[in-house]
């Protein structure tokens, strides 16, 4: 696969939406690229797309994703940008993934695998746990963006948390404080909280809330209120910490639930994995960087499962991650290919 066709792939995959639970023309557009370049693909029972070369008992797996946030942009191409959803989130590193794969020297005694996972950007992450018992392999990358000089190592946890109340009806000339008021106060508590918490921590050690919505409602007899919100959480913070505090914070008023438990994941950076990239990147004339990231991928999902080398990798600036300016370097996603492309050949 040539840098032409690459970069066509790109733009086809981008042109074909595929947000979360909606991925099937997407997968489908990759099988069928994929086999004309002479690998072997094809989806697995959770929708996942598969590409694999080889057939040896040594496994290394790059594991992309391939939908997409919501929010369909027309991909076009403008001088050395391609502009479109998933430029960045993460079509770019997918297809990175799946060139670089095709142009590897053939090692009968690898078997290398690309995987496009199907509901990252969903809570379920369904793909990745979906292949968790599937596969053993001995290195994985995940498909993100770390910018073509960014090796990333971790990324935090998190939890959705629910506060659900109810209390009596009043007049809204009475003393009583309303019921969206309760809620808008305890997340002021919380968020308190998290600031003593963060004092002195960096980023990646912090714990960081994020309020979603507060909606409240009443029958007249009965005021009823719902929160919703999201915490960030930093490596080895107790689930069973947190909803002790919460749970203290909200007090008999109200019930709170903690849902959809993302475990953080911070990788060792002493491994073979790592100093191929950093070889590779440097041949390149960039300058690696390590990186920790505050938000989740499938890395939480499989690297707890796997306990092998991992690294997340891939050309994008995550800044555009889910906005309406998303876009990528064609040059920056080309230099990827060829340093993932070499890191496959060198592997022994």
């Amino acid at each position: 696969m040539d840098d032409q066709q690459a970069v066509a792939l790109l733009h086809d995959l981008c042109a074909t939406y595929s947000p979360s639970t909606h991925e099937k023309a997407a997968v489908t557009l990759l099988v069928e690229r994929a086999n004309a370049s002479g690998l072997h693909a094809h989806t697995d029972d959770a929708g996942n797309f598969i590409a694999e070369r080889g057939s040896g008992k040594r496994t290394v797996l790059l594991l992309g994703h391939i939908d997409t946030v919501p929010g369909f942009i027309e991909p076009r191409l403008e001088g050395n940008l391609l502009h479109g959803r998933g430029t960045v989130d993460a079509k770019g590193p997918l297809a990175a993934f799946l060139v670089a794969i095709a142009r590897a020297s053939h090692q009968n005694d690898i078997r290398l695998i690309t995987i496009g996972a199907v509901e990252e950007e969903a809570p379920t992450s369904k793909g990745a746990h979906y292949i968790t018992n599937k596969y053993q392999p001995e290195a994985v990358i995940i498909g993100e963006p770390s910018g073509t000089s960014g090796i990333t190592l971790g990324y935090k946890g998190r939890v959705n948390l629910d506060l659900n109340a109810t209390q009596a009806h009043a007049h809204s000339a009475a003393a009583n404080r309303s019921i969206a008021a309760h809620a808008a106060e305890f997340w002021t508590r919380l968020e308190d909280w998290c600031n003593s918490f963060n004092q002195g921590k960096r980023i990646f050690d912090q714990v960081d809330p994020h309020l979603i919505n507060i909606n409240s409602q009443t029958d007249h007899f009965q005021d009823q209120v719902s929160l919703s919100g999201s915490l960030r959480l930093p490596l080895n913070y107790s689930l069973e910490d947190l909803k002790s505090k919460t749970t203290a914070l909200a007090g008999t008023w109200g019930n709170v639930t903690l849902r959809h438990f993302v475990q953080p994941f911070k990788a060792d950076r002493r491994t073979p994995l790592v100093r191929s990239l950093l070889r590779e990147i440097r041949k390149e004339g960039l300058e690696p960087i390590f990186k920790l990231k505050t938000g989740t991928s499938d890395m939480n999902v499989v690297g707890p499962a796997w306990q092998c080398p991992i690294v997340a990798y891939g050309p994008g600036d995550s800044r555009l991650d889910h906005t309406a300016e998303e876009h990528i370097s064609i040059q920056d996603y080309l230099k990827s290919i060829s340093i993932l492309t070499r890191v496959l050949d060198g592997w022994v």
